[in-house]
């Protein structure tokens, strides 16, 4: 089992130093969801909520949140992105509508980009949950979960050789 690289030497917390590590490109998608109402559904499909067009708030909201991971998450890396994505994609489900949530984060870079998606489709997600509240408090946001990473000494992109 590896062991875990946030801890120096006295057992306290650290930012690892990544210094030494190649750089290389760096993908890293993750997925998320909200369940909402019929009623929040066709809001948000018809774009009548008051607040604005949620998936482009949302969208835009994601986006943010991943150029700002490392201000919320302690002990990750500013990173220079290339690249923010996100897709949204509708599910009916007996009890409502799934809003399946993909978001895709690129970098060039020596640390991966992983907490950036994951953070980027939570953000996304709860910025649903937040412009439609008013309708129904009762929205579940789904599993939030890492669906793929590349990028670094394994990955065919390596740069160094």
């Amino acid at each position: 089992m590896a062991e875990f690289s946030h801890f120096n030497q006295q057992g306290r917390a650290k930012m690892v130093d990544v210094s030494d590590k190649p750089e290389t490109i760096r993908v890293a998608i993750a997925r998320s969801s909200i369940l909402v109402n019929e009623e929040i559904y066709q809001k948000i499909q018809n774009k009548t909520f008051k607040k604005g067009d949620v998936l482009s708030v949302a969208q835009v909201a994601g986006i943010m949140a991943a150029k700002q991971t490392a201000a919320v998450i302690p002990m990750c890396h500013p990173l220079s992105l290339q690249g923010v994505n996100i897709d949204f994609d509708w599910q009916k489900e007996s009890d409502g509508y799934r809003l399946l949530i993909e978001s895709t984060v690129k970098t060039k870079g020596n640390t991966g980009v992983e907490m950036e998606a994951l953070l980027t489709a939570s953000v996304t997600a709860l910025t649903v949950y937040d412009m439609c509240k008013a309708v129904d408090k009762g929205m579940i946001v789904g599993e939030t979960y890492l669906v793929e990473k590349t990028g670094g000494v394994s990955s065919p992109d390596f740069l160094g050789g």
